[in-house]
């Protein structure tokens, strides 16, 4: 029986999620025994102390969160494979369990885009990779569309005291962005500081501020007031595919591997960002009918309907504010519904294609595969969630 020790923060839903697909891996493929430490042990007994713990147990690896490589150091030379989660900085000499953090980033900035934003903010920490990393993306995709970006981050992995409760300087930076603005929080928590702060402030979310966090994590999300919309992260899936590495290196008396990515799979969009901005009055009109009436196979002629304009005057004001034909950007949307729905239900490609109005199922597949690169049911197993999904 394999022996596995997971040093990891287990209190918030990225930890839960790895855990799942870990456990998942070895009820396949098992048995596997866990030994499950806070990643406050790492104070409370320190390295050592885990170490001799590990020898005593017998453990054949360990899964957790790492400050330097001295502390791995001292397991592989005791002979124990470690797979690290970057809750820092990459290690270089051992498999990181890491992130598509760009990706991220640039997922949170077209999404913003779509929305007919123009100003935009990023809140999150200099010094932590996947912080970082999710700022470029965020920055990079902006400045492609000729937008520049506010930024507010801490020099520290985390604030000292509870800040958002009383006048201070992130205060202060919030009530000097222009609106209305797109913020993309680094991740869920710091979100739900911003809406924290934002309230405090008198800033009104999401009519002055659009808030965006990262992990989906839904007991911080719907915390926030209004609740946080977020982007998922397939972190199930990269926690089974984390379990097979370990697997390997243990049967292959190795201590290297490949690097298991975290990647973004959608936007659950909540009350947050639950606005469109932009000047142009019909503009907003036609973005939120479009947006209220996906599951009703929408096509150009109804958004024509509610706005007093003409077709080449619809298409050429909405191409500017969100860069892209309405017909395209219905097309989009309702791909990005469809996934929404194929990930986090039960329901069968024709089921999901009946409940957005659909009678092809066939064309919904085709469209998808277009936009994606792969079908729905590829879709939907390389992004597996904790229960067993029912086949289309």
């Amino acid at each position: 029986m394999i022996k596995i020790i997971l040093l990891c923060d287990f209190g918030e839903e990225y930890g839960k999620s790895l855990l799942r697909g870990v456990t998942r891996y070895s009820k396949d493929h098992g048995p596997w025994a866990f030994c499950r430490m806070p990643a406050y042990f790492r104070e409370h007994l320190g390295i050592d102390g885990i170490l001799q713990w590990a020898r005593e147990w017998g453990a054949h690896g360990i899964i957790g969160q790492f400050y330097h490589t001295e502390e791995i150091l001292k397991f592989t030379r005791a002979g124990i494979p470690v797979l690290a989660q970057d809750f820092k900085e990459r290690f270089t000499d051992i498999p990181n369990i890491t992130g598509d953090y760009h990706a991220a980033g640039r997922m949170g900035a077209e999404y913003f885009l779509k929305k007919g934003f123009s100003h935009f903010a990023f809140y999150g920490f200099q010094h932590i990779v996947w912080s970082r990393e999710r700022a470029e993306g965020f920055e990079e995709r902006l400045q492609q569309a000729g937008h520049t970006v506010h930024y507010y981050e801490h020099n520290e992995g985390a604030p000292a005291d509870i800040w958002y409760y009383k006048p201070s300087v992130l205060i202060q930076w919030l009530r000097s962005l222009p609106t209305p603005i797109a913020l993309m929080a680094c991740d869920d928590n710091q979100g739900h500081h911003i809406t924290e702060a934002a309230r405090h402030a008198g800033i009104r979310i999401p009519e002055d501020m659009a808030v965006l966090g990262v992990d989906n994590d839904e007991m911080v999300c719907n915390l926030s007031d209004p609740p946080l919309s977020s982007i998922g992260l397939d972190t199930e899936k990269s926690g089974y595919d984390a379990a097979r590495v370990m697997e390997q290196m243990i049967h292959a008396g190795t201590f290297s591997g490949p690097d298991i990515v975290v990647r973004p799979t959608q936007v659950i969009s909540r009350q947050s960002t639950d606005i469109f901005a932009s000047q142009d009055k019909y503009i907003v009109s036609a973005l939120k009918y479009i947006h209220d009436n996906l599951d009703k196979n929408l096509n150009v002629e109804q958004v024509l309907k509610e706005v007093p304009l003409s077709r080449r005057s619809l298409e050429k004001r909405f191409i500017q504010i969100t860069g892209y034909p309405v017909y395209e950007y219905i097309y989009n949307q309702r791909i990005e519904r469809f996934t929404q729905k194929l990930l986090e239900t039960d329901m069968t490609i024709f089921e999901i294609a009946i409940d957005l109005g659909l009678s092809d199922s066939k064309n919904i597949a085709r469209q998808f595969k277009q936009i994606k690169g792969v079908t729905p049911m590829e879709y939907r197993k390389k992004y597996m969630l904790a229960k067993q999904r029912a086949t289309a």
